[in-house]
């Protein structure tokens, strides 16, 4: 029987208002586990962090530095062991997920499916040689869908951890982890995701990522507490449609890889703006200003995660946030991300960025959050000050759009 008398909630979800809701949330999924697995006995609980974006905007697929971090929302897995090969995963919304571990070749009909996800983090874990094993599992997430915080990225990890728990003592790297949440959303799912959003759910914390060598990107912890500095993570979805901003997305690596290519080079990362300086005329005339803004966006970003995640280790928290104001105008004008052009009459991140920047206090700072367009924007706001920010964004784009959260200092864990 799981004893949630010995869980330190607190430690987990960093604020009393987050951790005050977790106990009837966690005992509510044991019963759901119980009604799904008849006669099962659950005998454990792991967790998996959404993650935030804090520096570095769409820096890494040009293999660039980024700064990102765990938060207090999560993915819960009540689980227990099989002793045969199946996997049985009921993933609250989403459906039972019944996958043999015998069988995990892709299937091209699975494209865009939870079972995807699943059965592709199940090979990615065979394919470098861990034990796997059956598994019963209840998943519930309060890691919203398409709020900008990667809920998908949660549950590959959330995967990887149950079998990490379960039949390899808690030994996988969260970076392998990481890597193989990539391969499954790459190949299994079908979208072609970088590898931040993974490393930062499986890692946790805030880390500075640098994806030189994406083999082998070299992970650090940054050690700051917003918390003990009085300040609280406010990311607001700002209700926009991604429908049809698929080219708008792709545009932005695609450009930037122009720009590389032209400079003799596949990806952006050796480029820096001498270069871009000294060969102004031709890729202007052979890739268009647009692109040209987006290169210079991505050198100067890049090197701004890296100084971020170096202004938190020295305490300089004011240094931090003018870095990250920098990295918000730097989206908005050069990378382009925050509205479509398609149809300018609809600025849904523009406006929270404008309400942003009207009451917050000098000392606190917004940013487009994520790919942009239509999605979320971050804002690093005083405590004493969240609940006033909280409900401006409210009611611009409806109750709920807000969010107050904190940055967790674990990843994909073993929380029972």
């Amino acid at each position: 029987m799981l004893d949630l008398s010995v869980i330190k909630y607190i430690d987990i979800y960093c604020t009393d208002e987050s951790a005050a809701l977790q106990k009837d949330r966690y005992e509510k999924a044991i019963a759901e586990f119980t009604k799904a697995f008849e006669g099962i006995e659950p005998e454990a609980i792991f967790s998996a962090p959404g993650r935030t974006e804090v520096g570095g905007n769409h820096t890494d697929h040009q293999h660039g530095e980024v700064l990102a971090a765990s938060i207090n929302k999560d993915a819960i897995a009540i689980v227990a062991k099989r002793s045969d090969d199946k996997v049985n995963v009921l993933a609250e919304g989403f459906g039972m997920t019944n996958i043999s571990i015998s069988d995990l070749e892709l299937r091209e009909d699975e494209k865009g499916s939870t079972p995807a996800l699943i059965r592709g983090v199940l090979a990615g874990l065979k394919n470098v040689g861990y034990t796997l094993g059956g598994f019963d599992a209840y998943i519930t997430s309060d890691v919203l869908i398409g709020a900008g915080l990667s809920s998908s990225a949660a549950f590959e990890t959330l995967i990887g951890t149950i079998v990490s728990g379960l039949y390899n003592d808690m030994n996988i790297d969260p970076v392998e982890i990481a890597k193989i949440g990539q391969f499954a959303e790459n190949k299994y799912f079908g979208k072609p995701c970088g590898l931040m959003d993974q490393m930062a759910c499986s890692v946790g914390s805030l880390v500075h990522i640098d994806f030189e060598d994406p083999s082998a990107p070299v992970v650090e912890k940054v050690e700051f507490d917003f918390t003990k500095a009085g300040y609280v993570l406010c990311i607001t979805d700002t209700k926009g449609s991604h429908a049809d901003l698929t080219d708008e997305y792709a545009a932005v690596p695609s450009e930037m890889k122009k720009i590389a290519s032209l400079l003799g080079q596949n990806v952006l990362r050796p480029v820096d703006f001498e270069d871009i300086m000294d060969n102004i005329e031709m890729l202007r005339e052979k890739a268009g200003d647009r692109a040209v803004l987006r290169a210079i966006h991505f050198v100067n970003e890049s090197l701004r995660a890296h100084d971020e995640a170096e202004a938190l280790q020295d305490g300089d928290l004011n240094e931090f946030l003018r870095l990250v104001k920098q990295s918000g105008d730097s989206s908005f004008k050069y990378l382009q991300n925050v509205y479509t052009n398609r149809d300018v009459t609809v600025q849904n991140v523009s406006l929270a960025l404008a309400v942003s920047d009207t009451i917050l206090n000098p000392d606190e700072v917004s940013r487009v959050h994520g790919g942009g367009f239509a999605g979320t924007i971050q804002a690093f706001v005083k405590k004493q000050n969240a609940n006033r920010y909280q409900k401006y964004m409210d009611k611009v784009f409806g109750k709920g759009s807000c969010e107050i959260l904190s940055i967790r200092k674990y990843g994909g864990i073993r929380v029972l």
